[in-house]
């Protein structure tokens, strides 16, 4: 593993342990050259994954890039960070679980939305906001009434 720091690629792991619910493992790094610490995580992927966009492009699946976008809709909300890391390892399981390795960009933002449903309503609107691309304050008073079974439209 190459050290952040310094680039060298000759770098010591000094403790590993099981995290997010033992499907990855973390290790604490030392670098000999410039004595830098760090902290890697090593995960199991089932397959490589290709997104197809809405317009047709594939491109390789991005952990990261969703994990990124979760984060954002989960913004001081009250998650424990390893819950997050539960949920967004929960939803690349599923996606690599599905046996296909192109999945329509649809799905994944399909799964999202649902998962967040379930564990905070904020989350789940403010993802749906941009995942729908939502251009005016109507957008959300129509989405949110949606939310609330058994409430009727003053229009």
């Amino acid at each position: 593993m190459r050290c952040p720091f310094c680039g060298n690629v000759d770098t010591q792991v000094k403790d590993s342990r099981p995290a997010e619910d033992h499907v990855a493992i973390r290790r604490r790094r030392f670098c000999p050259a410039c004595g830098g610490r760090f902290t890697t995580y090593e995960r199991v992927q089932l397959r490589d994954l290709v997104v197809i966009k809405s317009n047709g492009r594939r491109e390789d699946f991005d952990r990261d890039k969703l994990e990124r976008s979760v984060r954002i809709a989960l913004q001081k909300r009250p998650l424990e960070p390893e819950r997050i890391d539960q949920m967004i390892s929960g939803i690349v399981r599923r996606l690599e679980s599905m046996g296909e390795t192109d999945i329509d960009s649809k799905i994944i933002g399909e799964i999202v939305m649902e998962t967040l449903a379930r564990i905070d309503t904020v989350a789940y609107v403010r993802f749906a906001s941009v995942y729908k691309n939502f251009q005016a304050a109507d957008d959300f008073d129509k989405f949110v009434s949606e939310l609330r079974p058994g409430e009727t439209s003053t229009e």
